[in-house]
Order: C-alpha cells, then structure tokens, then sequence
C-alpha cells in the first residue's frame, strides 16, 4: 500500500477501536432500544400512508360498448346500498375488441392496485381475482347477474361465472409504500444516529489537540478518509449486530411453535401471503440496494459534518454548527416520505435526483418500481456526488485544523489580503 493508503487505514483502525472498544459502546448499540417512540412514529407515518393509498384499487370490467351504460347504470344503484368504507372498489371500463390487453396484463398495470377483472360474456363471465376469498370478484358476479334481470324484467337463470386466482399479483401498492417509508424512515434514523458520531469525535479529540498531533504525524487527508472509513466500519457493526438479534429472534420464536397447531389451510396461508407482500424488487434485491444507499447517505453526510465541524474552535461551536446539517437532514427525510407516498410525481423525481434526498428516495422507489437497472444509475450520480463532497470536505477539514478552528480559510485568507492592502496603502502614503 501507497503511504497515504496506509495512515487512512491507520487512522481508521484507530478511530474505530476507540468506539469499539469501550464500555460506553454497549450502550450505544442498544440505544435502539430508547427510539421506540420514533420507531412508533414512523410505523404510524406507514399507517397514513397505507390509508392514504387505499383509495387507489380499482376493479375493472372489459364489456361490449352496448353492456357499458347498463353495467354502469347497475353498478351505481347496488354501489348506494353499501356503507362508505364497505363499498366496492372504483368500476373502471375497457371496451372488448382485439386490441384490448388480456385480463392479466390489466391486473397488473402499474400506479393502482387491480383487484378483479372480468372479461366475456355476462351469462358466463370470466374474472380474474387478486384474492381468491376475496369481494371484488363476486361483487363483479353480482353486477352482471344485475344486468340480465334489468333486461329479463324478471327471473332469470343465475350468472356461471368461472373465477380464477391472480397469485402473480404481487403486493399491494399501500403494502409497497408502507415498505419504502420503513426503508425511508430506517435509513434516515441510521444515518442520522451514525454520522453524527463523528462530530462528536471531532469534537473531542478538538479539545484535548489530539487532532493536533495526527497532523503532525500524517497528511489530513489521510485523517479525514481515516475518520470517515472507522465510523462507516462502526455503523456496519451496528447494523450487522441488530441484524444478528433480528435473525436469532426469529429462530427462537420458530422453535417456540409448536407444529401441531399450525393449520395448513390458515396460520401456514397466513406466512405464505406475509412472504408474498414484498417490494416490487423482491426482497434480497431491495436489503442489498438499500445497504448501499445506507452507505451512499452515511458518507455524504458524514463527510459534511467532518468538514464543518472543523471550522469550529469549541464544542459549543461544533454543536451549533452541526445543529443546521441535521436540520437540513431532516427536510431531505420531508421531501423523501412526500416522494414515497407519490410514486412517479414529479416531487418524486426530483427527490430521487437531488443528491442529499436521492438516497432515501431511491430506496423508496425500490419497494414500488420492479425496475433495478435504475438503482445502478442512481448509485453512480450518488457515488459522483460523494466524491464532490468528500473533496470539498477535505479541503474545509484542512482549512479548519490548520487554523486551529478558529475562522473559516477563506474568511481568514480575505482579512489578510485586506491588511495588507491596507499595510501598503498606507506605506505608500508617507512621504520620503
């Protein structure tokens, strides 16, 4: 390794036993474990959202032009007989002919949850269903039976319909959102718990110049990458610990089940619809996506706070210095729900292309868009944006500790052009 390679992992391992291994860290690895009001909180900003999303579904009918007026008449008539929150799915038409999609492909059009198609004729009507035990498909049942009797003006035979199960449906898109406001809310809380430790960091090796002597011994650049390397290894240990307790929790609770209770036909039904509502990625696709934007907005934020914070003098300056990035921080995780609870608006866009949101947002984007070619774009833009901030960051860490934190470099470098512009003003104004 290149010596400058070689002091940044220096640097790094140092940092990184100096959290390790201490007493104190215990603590901190179990401070998830005080953040259950926000775990709270965010489980009911996914509750809004669900609710916000559950007008979306829709039911649709592919019918004749001369069957549309008559479905809709009777769809409006039985639709008055339901109580608000009971009542049918919205009633979407498509008009029967060769270019009209087949019913699948309409169930599974993107933007809304499709619940039950139904195709053919009304005596004996074909209809796709999301959920075989479900009500949409037999409220579209009754809707044609309600057609032929308004045209029968009397008994007729019932309707046959044949109903099939859409079980390539996927999850729901209230599930999915719900899912990308988890990843959103996870991230942020993650980012902001983790990369606000380095500040702290700097803050205390700041006071006690302990800063002092590592820029004696090596470049600050090395210093800088070495710090922001030993605080991204402990939040990977952070999260691979919580991950461990999550994984031996559930083997725990599994043995604790006793097989003889577990009824095939529901609670193993149950599991089996949990495992299917998943992100539209899938769900090794969107951990590991996620890890890498975890790791994208960790190293944009922390290099800001390492390059910021070295501007200040004091810990009470490292604080208030700090106290406007986690506010900023906190607009970015705003505008990343709104773009997560609007999927495909242009607020979304603009989320998934700002930089500091783009985390947060892409990850949100990846429990709704079954699209993953996107992700490796997103994480280049991001990866370019790292490097811009890390480089600026770098610049502003040697400014702030070779000053001794007490002015900004370029603030500095300002009053001493003027003085001694000032200085020559005035030499060159006495007379010889």
């Amino acid at each position: 390794m290149t010596p400058f390679i070689r002091n940044m992992f220096v640097v790094a391992r140092r940092d990184f036993l100096a959290i390790v291994a201490t007493p104190t860290f215990l603590l901190f690895l179990l401070a998830p474990l005080f953040m259950v009001g926000m775990a709270l909180a965010g489980g009911m900003g996914a509750s809004q959202l669900a609710d916000s999303a559950r007008g979306k579904g829709r039911i649709v009918a592919i019918a004749d032009p001369a069957d549309v007026e008559a479905l809709r008449s009777a769809d409006a008539r039985l639709r008055a007989a339901f109580p608000g929150r009971d009542a049918p799915e919205a009633l979407e038409f498509r008009i029967a002919g060769p270019d009209t999609p087949d019913p699948l492909a309409i169930a599974g059009e993107k933007g809304t949850d499709t619940y039950a198609v139904m195709s053919g004729p009304l005596e004996n009507p074909r209809i796709v269903e999301r959920n075989a035990d479900g009500s949409s498909g037999r409220y579209l049942a009754l809707l044609a039976g309600q057609v032929l009797r308004d045209r029968a003006a009397g008994a007729v035979a019932p309707v046959k319909p044949r109903f099939e199960s859409l079980r390539h449906g996927g999850a729901s898109i209230a599930l999915q959102q719900s899912i990308g406001f988890g990843a959103v809310f996870v991230i942020f809380l993650l980012t902001l718990l983790l990369a606000g430790q380095t500040v702290s960091s700097l803050a205390e090796e700041k006071g006690n110049k302990v800063i002092e002597i590592l820029a004696a011994a090596v470049p600050l650049e090395s210093v800088f990458l070495g710090k922001l390397l030993g605080m991204l290894g402990v939040a990977v240990l952070f999260i691979a610990f919580w991950l461990a307790m999550a994984f031996g929790g559930g083997l725990v609770a599994a043995t604790q089940i006793d097989p003889a209770t577990i009824d095939a036909a529901g609670k193993a039904g149950k599991a089996a619809t949990a495992l299917a509502s998943m992100p539209a990625t899938g769900w090794p696709f969107f951990l590991g996506i996620g890890f890498l934007y975890f790791i994208m907005s960790f190293l944009l934020l922390g290099a800001v706070f390492l390059g910021v914070g070295a501007q200040a003098a004091t810990v009470r300056e490292i604080q208030m210095l700090s106290l406007p990035i986690t506010i900023f921080q906190v607009g970015m995780f705003s505008l990343s729900t709104a773009a997560a609870s609007a999927p495909g608006s242009g607020l979304a866009r603009f989320a998934q292309i700002f930089p500091f949101s783009s985390p947060l947002a892409m990850a949100a984007r990846a429990a709704t868009d079954d699209a993953k070619a996107v992700h490796l774009l997103a994480l280049g833009w991001q990866a370019l944006w790292v490097a811009l901030v890390i480089w600026i960051s770098v610049r502003l860490f040697r400014a702030g500790v070779l000053s001794g934190g007490s002015g900004w470099k370029f603030w500095r470098r300002a009053k001493a052009s003027t003085a001694v512009a000032a200085a020559a003003e005035a030499a060159s104004s006495q007379p010889r």
